[in-house]
């Protein structure tokens, strides 16, 4: 039998293979999402059930190491049984006691994100927002604890903005959400003799915390980029593209309070990227003035009157912090190892 020549495919191989790589993907991702959804009922059942016997049949604390030891003898290849992971097990129904919130919600996420959920936060309603929040933007656990440490759910939504007026609906809601107040830059450190320069070329060192600090959508096309106006030279501080609003994002650094010329200068530089850069099908350009610290009622005065959505906000990082104990601190990545290596070992 001759054998098949395969230096030349047949016509629409390609795409064929595309498709079927396509569908063989996602297969993989739903049989996943499949297992963790039934992990986290699983573990939530026996949680609940735990619950039940120490609160209403008054068993003692053991009943837990002893439950663990039982588990791991019974089921060696499966981890998650420890004693540790068997409290979180508790925890984690005790949070959450009804059941269609699990199946619906929880089961979308990991056993580590519901566990930082747990560790991290106090009460139902903002550990609620983070569930949704995780679930809706795709966090890893990792972003996920850092969203909570930095409060986010306090800071979404808050810049003082006229989006209601200049914005139609219900890109005007849209864009007020992905603003933040304040912006919380603590990857970096500045003193105070440190200039607008001094904390763009930082936060283009931390480009990758920058942006998420941002928040999801927002891409970067660059810093002082140059406008021409009449003959004359114009740079923008920062430069970003918000993927969802389908706009550019134009930022302006200052290192001292908001001052209410600054919301002239910035409907100058709006004016201009819609003119010049703006494509027929993006969105109006928006504007964001961080400044080191503003005043509401300030800020609100001086955006009343401009046509062109602007939003101002305040701006946090590490102000003097000490040299040696600035590079005593781990970096990300080493908290990230860390944290994985501590969890493995404990469920």
């Amino acid at each position: 039998m001759a054998n098949s020549d395969l230096s030349t495919l047949p016509d629409g191989y390609d795409s064929w293979l595309f498709e079927v790589k396509a569908r063989i993907r996602n297969a993989q991702t739903r049989a996943a999402l499949a297992v963790n959804a039934e992990l986290v009922l699983l573990y939530w059942q026996i949680g609940r059930e735990i619950l039940e016997r120490q609160n209403q049949r008054g068993w003692g604390g053991k009943v837990v190491e002893k439950l663990s030891s039982d588990l791991k003898r019974e089921f060696p290849e499966m981890k998650g049984f420890s004693s540790r992971n068997l409290k979180y097990m508790r925890a984690f129904a005790s949070a959450w006691p009804e059941i269609e919130f699990v199946q619906e919600v929880l089961a979308q996420i990991t056993w580590y994100h519901n566990i930082a959920l747990i560790e991290k936060i106090s009460d139902a309603e903002s550990r609620e927002w983070y569930a949704h929040a995780a679930i809706q933007h795709g966090w890893s656990r990792t972003i996920l604890v850092h969203q909570i440490e930095t409060k986010l759910h306090l800071r979404q939504g808050k810049a003082v903005t006229n989006f209601e007026r200049t914005l139609p609906s219900p890109q005007s809601e849209l864009a007020q959400q992905i603003l933040k107040d304040p912006y919380n830059f603590d990857f970096l450190s500045l003193g105070d003799d440190a200039h607008e320069r001094d904390l763009e070329k930082a936060l283009l060192e931390n480009i990758r915390r920058f942006l998420l600090e941002m928040g999801e959508g927002f891409a970067f096309v660059g810093n002082q980029y140059r406008l021409e106006v009449g003959g004359d030279e114009f740079f923008i501080d920062l430069l970003l593209y918000h993927l969802r609003l389908r706009c550019f994002v134009v930022i302006d650094l200052k290192m001292r309070d908001f001052q209410p010329e600054f919301a002239g200068k910035m409907n100058f530089y709006l004016s201009a990227v819609d003119d010049l850069l703006r494509h027929e099908n993006d969105a109006s350009t928006i504007g964001l003035i961080l400044c080191k610290t503003k005043n509401k009622f300030v800020a609100e005065y001086a955006l009343r009157d401009i046509n062109k959505p602007l939003g101002v906000a305040a701006q946090q990082w590490l102000e003097n912090f000490p040299e040696p104990l600035q590079n005593a601190l781990p970096t990300i990545e080493q908290l990230e190892a860390e944290l994985e290596k501590t969890m493995e070992q404990n469920l």
